[in-house]
């Protein structure tokens, strides 16, 4: 039996479903696109143009939720690394966008480059367990123009293999994304059965959904490209100071969000994403290393399978800027109990100081440490070989278990984990390969990937197309 947690009962998440729909349809969200507004208004939805508040009427909410995709794949170029979206399995997504670098030569912090977005990508394209990129790190020294922009497309699909997750800043780097996008993958139809791009939009809490991205995506209408809704509740800040009534506001910002996209294309593959969280009540800032983060990601999940959607949660979330004894218990903590829930896809290896600092080694750490979650998550096989009494009766008072077959293949059958990676024998055999720490172990694991790994090739004809939407889009700023 698989190991599962709950954190609300049934009847607690009804009571947050029927408050979320009171909210929308009493106080509504403010809807800060035009074009958003008009999509919701012909949909049904209250729409004040003077204040662009939107009150979403109860069947407007629910028909919505009727509308999205319960299954789908999100795509890859690798084949098998296709990810059925409820089909049964949990893959990690790298965490995103730090600003700094814990420099793997020096281990001093610095400004993050594209240089260390480089390395980040390809360690996690060589790492099974990620299955979804997120740009690691927001570099200083990429540019903005639309030039910068289609180069770091070709850099991104060059050297990750598995499923993208991005953003487009503004709507004018639509199109260029849909050329590159078609050149890579195939033509429109492929793109739309395969979903190899999703997006990931974010709501600003409290209820309020900005311009910019929102219409930024709207400029995708027509592809069907899934649409992660990752809202960001802070509970104490910009969200009310309980885990109940931050769990309602982050659902009522998911459903405002979905909402718009069904108004808008009926049937848009749809991701629940809630990373709902708490502040630090000492500092009002994002309290990345409290427990509470553990308990709203299993709540998360839970809201989103409420409604039968996949779901991506939050996890390995540390207040420490270092790797280190509070790092490893934070982070460990703060993903078991999201991953006991069991969500589709999971937030959040590399990255230290919430989130803002960037650690390779960190992030082969983290690998690690999902590994065993997944494995305490897989439970207890209860399958009629598995019981052994016949085995018990043969060894006896007295025996021992260690020649018998059956111990053999359970070894082999994965009823223990079996870590590679950390010390798992004697001091004498530690002492004797030189003490290494596992800060060492891991950055020798890093530079092994990045001399080694040699991600899935585009292929001659894509690249030269690569090369001539470059040079194109070098003419415009």
């Amino acid at each position: 039996m698989e190991s599962l947690l709950k954190v609300l009962s049934n009847k607690e998440l009804d009571k947050v479903h029927e408050r979320s729909l009171e909210i929308l349809s009493r106080t509504g969200v403010k809807v800060d696109t035009f074009k958003g507004r008009e999509f919701l208004k012909k949909a049904g939805a209250d729409v004040d143009e003077n204040t662009h508040m939107v009150r979403y009427p109860r069947d407007l909410v629910e028909e919505s939720i009727r509308l999205a995709p319960k299954e789908f794949g999100l795509g890859a170029r690798r084949p098998d690394s296709v990810l059925q979206m409820n089909g049964g399995d949990c893959k990690l997504v790298l965490d995103g966008e730090a600003t700094m670098t814990l420099d793997r030569k020096t281990g001093e912090r610095r400004t993050a480059t594209m240089q260390d977005w480089l390395e980040a990508t390809i360690i996690g394209d060589a790492l099974d367990e990620v299955g979804v990129y997120w740009t690691m790190v927001d570099a200083a020294d990429r540019g903005t123009t639309i030039g910068d922009y289609v180069s770091y497309l070709r850099l991104l699909f060059r050297n990750f293999s598995k499923h993208i997750q991005d953003v487009i800043y503004s709507p004018k780097q639509a199109p260029w994304l849909l050329e590159v996008m078609q050149t890579v993958f195939g033509d429109k139809d492929t793109i739309r059965k395969t979903h190899p791009f999703s997006f990931l939009l974010c709501p600003e809490s409290p209820l309020f959904i900005d311009g910019p991205y929102t219409d930024a995506y709207l400029e995708l209408t027509g592809w069907d490209i899934p649409v992660a809704i990752e809202t960001l509740p802070l509970m104490g800040a910009t969200a009310p100071a309980s885990l109940i009534s931050t769990i309602i506001q982050g659902n009522c910002e998911v459903l405002s969000i979905l909402c718009l996209l069904q108004a808008a294309s009926p049937g848009t593959p749809v991701i629940y994403a809630g990373e709902f969280s708490v502040m630090n009540p000492r500092t009002g800032k994002y309290g990345s290393g409290a427990i509470e983060n553990s308990i709203l990601g299993a709540a998360a999940t839970e809201m989103g399978r409420y409604y039968n959607l996949p779901v991506q949660a939050t996890g390995f979330t540390t207040d420490q800027h270092m790797p280190g004894i509070q790092s490893s218990y934070e982070r460990s903590l703060n993903i078991m109990m999201p991953v006991l829930a069991w969500p589709d896809l999971l937030v959040g290896p590399g990255l230290l100081g919430g989130s803002m600092i960037l650690s390779l080694e960190q992030l082969i750490i983290d690998a690690e440490i999902f590994r065993m979650n997944v494995r305490a998550h897989r439970g207890i096989v209860t399958e009629e070989d598995k019981w052994l009494d016949d085995v018990i009766d043969k060894v006896g008072p007295n025996g021992n278990f260690l020649t018998e077959m059956s111990t053999v293949k359970a070894v082999r059958d994965g009823e223990w984990y079996m870590s590679s990676f950390g010390l798992h024998d004697s001091y004498e055999t530690w002492e004797a390969a030189g003490k290494k720490s596992m800060m060492e172990e891991a950055g020798e694991k890093v530079e092994d990937i990045l001399k080694n790994h040699r991600p899935l090739t585009l292929g001659e004809d894509v690249e030269k197309e690569l090369e001539k939407i470059c040079k194109r889009a070098k003419k415009y700023k």
